[in-house]
């Protein structure tokens, strides 16, 4: 199993949307995601809690937390979100760097065009690492909109619930 930790300085922005993404989207079985800051806030920030809640997410139980070296140890790939010197640096983990803006106090356009943004990524980054599932593996979704269940909060998981 892959782990890929999506990190910022805040962990309540991009790399809770991020992670998100990847855990919708990913094959489980090849890979998850995680999200980490080095100063993580109190709290993910409200306009990226609408944002995602538009596209099916809720993020309300996410609490940003802390980018540990355990948490980096059990990594194969750290992805952090542009957020330049700040960003953080784990030695021996396969590093990308995403030039994405800070949606934090952002029109909720913006946020909406960050969040699509960080979705396109995280499907290249998929298609690159063949950690996508195959096209008859893929659930149906509900009219467009990803459907979410609850994970526990320890890896920030994202996956989209079939329809039974």
């Amino acid at each position: 199993m892959n782990t890929v930790v999506f990190a910022c300085v805040h962990n309540a922005g991009r790399s809770q949307m991020a992670a998100a993404w990847f855990n919708a989207l990913a094959d489980a079985a090849k890979a998850h995601a995680v999200s980490a800051g080095t100063e993580p806030a109190a709290r993910v920030h409200p306009e990226v809690l609408e944002a995602m809640r538009e596209v099916g997410f809720d993020l309300t139980d996410r609490k940003p937390q802390k980018l540990t070296d355990d948490l980096a140890g059990r990594a194969q790939m750290l992805v952090t979100m542009g957020c330049g010197e700040q960003c953080p640096v784990v030695p021996g983990l396969r590093r990308d760097d995403w030039p994405l803006e800070d949606p934090k106090g952002k029109p909720i356009e913006r946020v909406r065009e960050i969040r699509d943004e960080v979705r396109a990524r995280v499907s290249a980054l998929l298609a690159r690492e063949g950690w996508a599932p195959a096209r008859s593996e893929r659930r149906p979704d509900d009219g467009g909109a990803i459907v979410p269940c609850r994970q526990p909060s320890f890896d920030y998981e994202t996956r989209p619930s079939g329809k039974g």
